[in-house]
């Protein structure tokens, strides 16, 4: 039986995509960066589902959704949102190819393990669970976009638009109060924060 396992081999390499490629980055964010934010955010929504609206949802599986959400980035590098979303051919050929690095990556895990990441690559994005893990992924890209504007880059504001725009057509209310409650204090400086 095979004793070495390359799962984690691949996840370690997170750190070396790079998003927003498409675009002129003040500062390079990567993957792993990315999904820690997105896991953290994910976190909060599923407490506000939890204990602000009474929602039966697991803030913890919620966050290790979210850490793994774009492992399969390491196989299929990151593609923008404009091109993925924006034609339906490509957006399902795209869900075909994360599926498929997905099962490659599954394939990488010892047997006891597989059942277990099966569930983590591939929760269900209509679920509230996936729904909320997709609105942190998107409130992601608005403290980047954010970010961004606020230090005089003009390539986000577009995107910046587009962005809070995708939040408020979610029409989720915990998006809605994570965003009354904190949204304001992404554009702050570092001295500006209390």
């Amino acid at each position: 039986m095979k004793q070495d396992f390359d799962f984690f081999a691949y996840v370690s390499r997170m750190g070396l995509i790079s998003r927003w490629a498409l675009m002129r980055n003040s500062r390079t964010e990567s993957d792993a960066e990315h999904s820690m934010f997105v896991a953290s955010v994910a976190h909060a929504l599923g407490l506000i589902s939890k204990k602000i609206f009474g929602r039966d949802v697991s803030p913890e599986k919620m966050a290790v959704y979210a850490l793994y959400h774009d492992v399969h980035e390491v196989l299929t590098g990151d593609m923008p949102t404009p091109i993925k979303h924006n034609n339906p051919c490509i957006a399902s050929a795209y869900k075909t190819v994360e599926k498929a690095a997905n099962d490659k990556l599954l394939s990488t895990l010892p047997p006891e393990l597989k059942e277990e990441y099966d569930d983590v690559l591939n929760f269900s994005p209509l679920s509230r669970e996936g729904l909320l893990v997709k609105a942190a992924d998107t409130i992601s890209a608005y403290v980047k976009c954010q970010e961004e504007t606020s230090m005089g880059n003009d390539d986000f504001k577009s995107a910046l638009l587009a962005t809070k725009k995708r939040l408020e057509e979610m029409r989720l209310e915990e998006v809605d109060w994570f965003m009354q409650k904190f949204g304001l204090s992404f554009g702050k400086n570092l001295d500006s924060l209390d």
